[in-house]
């Protein structure tokens, strides 16, 4: 039986609010990329607390990586797929590529589980922002990432991101949990009923 936790928009909130000094001092991000579905409500809370006074919102653009499918009889629980499916991306020969280049870029998903997406989204974002830069004559420039989850599960990692990375502490989990299965309120068809499993958690 997979353990559930159940998060709450409010805990979201917090985990994303306590993350921001750290993000703001250390990755120093012009720009988000959210993976859908579940980078973009963190990416949008941590806009309003990354935010300088006098400066305007961090833009977020958006990524579709696609790695988990159902299986078993519990439809609220998926197991990680083989292979990452891209269903959203950006245009290599648009302003969406071209705005990356020379950028600090800020990665932000929910959950860092098999690491599989992640690696896949870094290694294919650093070689197209390097095609772009090429195209654009601006070949000597490159976009740093870096990445944030709320979650990171503390178990082994299929995915692997660049040494630099995580050597320079380019990667920052709000929380590292055991392997247990996430329950988020953007998965909820009933909110109400998904906030009382999580205050049941608590007692």
């Amino acid at each position: 039986m997979v353990e559930k936790v159940y998060v709450t928009y409010n805990q979201v909130h917090k985990l994303c609010q306590a993350s921001a000094d750290h993000m703001l001092n250390e990755f120093k991000p012009n720009l988000m990329i959210a993976i859908g579905g579940g980078g973009y409500v963190p990416a949008r809370i941590l806009r309003s607390f990354l935010r300088k006074p006098g400066s305007p919102n961090i833009p977020i653009q958006a990524i579709g990586l696609s790695l988990y499918e159902q299986l078993g009889t519990d439809p609220q629980v998926e197991q990680p797929g083989k292979k990452v499916t891209r269903t959203q991306w950006l245009d290599l020969s648009s302003l969406e590529m071209a705005n990356l280049i020379g950028k600090n870029v800020l990665i932000v998903d929910e959950v860092d589980d098999t690491r599989t997406t992640l690696e896949y989204a870094v290694k294919e974002l650093e070689k197209d922002v390097a095609t772009a830069a090429k195209q654009a004559g601006r070949g000597d420039e490159r976009a740093t990432f870096s990445i944030f989850v709320l979650h990171n599960k503390d178990k082994e990692k299929k995915g692997h991101l660049p040494q630099n990375m995580t050597n320079e502490g380019r990667y920052l989990a709000a929380r590292t949990v055991g392997d247990v299965w996430i329950n988020y309120p953007w998965e909820a068809t009933d909110i109400e009923e998904h906030d009382k499993m999580a205050e049941k958690q608590m007692t």
